[in-house]
């Protein structure tokens, strides 16, 4: 009897133990769950049903808004590139903030957002698939990529634009303000009037 009582307390013990380690990693409140052990996140690629916010800031956070343990979704992190997956029937809601933010890739059906503008020297956007992607960007470079029928809504304010994309394709850049542009279609590349050649 006193061996089982200290089984079971052991077991009681360890599994507690567990619970802790596994918790330690995370913080829950209201609005979600967020990851506190991710951080210098340079490159975010994003599959499957996700619903992406990305916003710019001092310090790196994730906060997932589902019930991101107990669905068939990833969110990891392992030398600056973040990786997020979800294929469940609904969508995986995660919003990320960023410091140093220099690429994001999107396959399948995700969906990128900005919340207010995306600030850096450099981003590099790939978007495969039917993946989308609504932007407002303050940089001084963007290099913009979209297959398949990809899609990108493009606002705000760069220095040098580069769009590459093939005919199936949707882009609307019209808030979008640069000074030089470049467009690959198909394999040619189309110099953009430069708009502040005037100036």
């Amino acid at each position: 009897m006193k061996t089982t009582l200290t089984a079971i307390a052991t077991v009681l013990f360890m599994v507690l133990g567990f619970a802790n380690i596994a918790s330690a990693n995370t913080t829950k409140n209201d609005a979600g769950i967020v990851l506190t052990d991710i951080s210098k996140i340079n490159k975010i690629e994003v599959y499957g049903n996700v619903e992406l916010y990305i916003s710019s800031g001092p310090a790196d956070q994730v906060k997932v808004y589902n019930r991101y343990y107990s669905e068939n979704a990833l969110v990891q992190s392992q030398k600056g590139v973040l990786r997020i997956s979800s294929y469940k029937a609904e969508k995986l809601v995660v919003w990320v903030t960023a410091n140093q933010l220099s690429a994001i890739n999107a396959y399948d059906n995700a969906e990128i957002k900005s919340f207010g503008n995306l600030s850096g020297i450099e981003l590099d956007v790939k978007l495969n698939n039917n993946a989308s992607a609504s932007l407002d960007l303050d940089t001084y470079s963007a290099s913009i990529t979209l297959s398949g029928n990809a899609k990108a809504e493009l606002k705000g304010n760069t220095n040098e634009y580069s769009l590459t994309r093939n005919a199936t394709s949707n882009v609307n850049s019209n808030g979008l303000a640069y000074a030089h542009a470049t467009e690959t279609l198909n394999k040619e590349t189309k110099p953009r009037v430069n708009d502040f050649a005037t100036l």
